[in-house]
């Protein structure tokens, strides 16, 4: 299996961004864990890249801990600089990810949080093992002539999740993949929603885009990773949180019914959803882009926000 090396090229221009998200499930524990370089959630970045304002003077890194679906722990800080130590490691504030491109660990991915809760400021110390355990997929293209894409660099891996101030040390099933854009998220396109699901032997990924763009499909285990455009699929039954977004009522892998989803994270903009039944293990997000660029909701984003000072 080919290492996936060297990091991705980093934005540069105005408007751009690119993030590296993974997430685990460990037993009861959940996690997810962020580098974002143009943050998506960047009341300062949606104002600034009108401006001129660069990608990497508005890096983040968001780091969240849920056990049993409540959250234990949130951080989500933004630095005025990112840097870049090879080989293949980019560091934001004092967390690092790193890809080892060669020897024993050669394709493992290694994220270490050192930060602190936003807003309160109580330290954390995480950090997430990733062994892929299927090839890389491809770069997609989001939306046609649209600057968006997507690529699942590790949609199935052994994951090692290790938080020390809350003696969490588990392994379980882990998931990683990049976004990047040349262009402001609700700028054109508006949103979309996604979920992975862990089954048996494999991992699927499905991306619903809007405006009737067919959805994207990944399917992954061992042996490869295939990425197709189904059909576009009948409206499914869906729900509203107490913030007046539309999220889905079931999570699915393709037409299989997961299991009705506990709200991980509920704003105005964006949710994070989790269904759990037998061997089926999903976990999705929802992004309404538009929502999030209103002056209001831009307002009350700096109150989940930690503004850092560069490492």
């Amino acid at each position: 299996m080919k290492p996936l090396g060297h990091l991705p090229e980093l934005p540069a221009e105005a408007g751009a961004y690119r993030w590296f998200y993974a997430d685990v499930t460990a037993g009861p524990f959940s996690a997810v864990c962020i580098f974002m370089l143009g943050s998506l959630f960047s009341p300062r970045y949606s104002v600034n890249a009108r401006r001129g304002g660069r990608p990497l003077e508005h890096s983040a890194v968001n780091f969240a801990l849920y056990h049993e679906g409540v959250r234990r722990l949130w951080v989500l800080s933004e630095y005025p600089r990112t840097e870049l130590e090879p080989p293949g490691r980019l560091r934001i504030g004092r967390s690092t990810l790193t890809y080892a491109d060669s020897g024993p660990e050669a394709g493992t991915v290694r994220m270490e949080v050192e930060d602190w809760t936003a807003p309160w400021g109580r330290p954390v110390r995480a950090r997430l093992t990733l062994e892929p355990m299927t090839p890389v997929g491809e770069v997609v293209r989001l939306m046609p002539e649209l600057p968006h894409y997507w690529q699942a660099l590790a949609p199935r891996a052994r994951a090692r999740l290790e938080v020390p101030s809350l003696g969490v040390e588990a392994g379980g099933l882990g998931y990683h993949d990049t976004n990047h854009g040349e262009e402001l998220l609700g700028a054109r396109l508006p949103g979309w929603h996604w979920a992975r699901t862990h089954r048996e032997g494999e991992t699927v990924v499905d991306y619903h885009l809007p405006d009737g763009v067919p959805p994207l499909r990944v399917v992954a285990c061992e042996s490869g990773v295939r990425c197709e455009r189904g059909p576009v699929q009948e409206a499914r039954p869906t729900s509203i949180t107490g913030w007046g977004l539309r999220v889905p009522s079931r999570l699915h892998a393709g037409n299989e019914v997961v299991g009705e989803p506990r709200l991980l994270e509920s704003s105005p903009f964006y949710a994070r959803l989790e269904a759990r039944q037998g061997a089926l293990d999903s976990l999705g997000e929802v992004a309404d882009f538009r929502r999030f660029h209103s002056p209001f909701i831009r307002w009350m984003a700096h109150f989940r926000t930690r503004m850092g000072r560069a490492a």
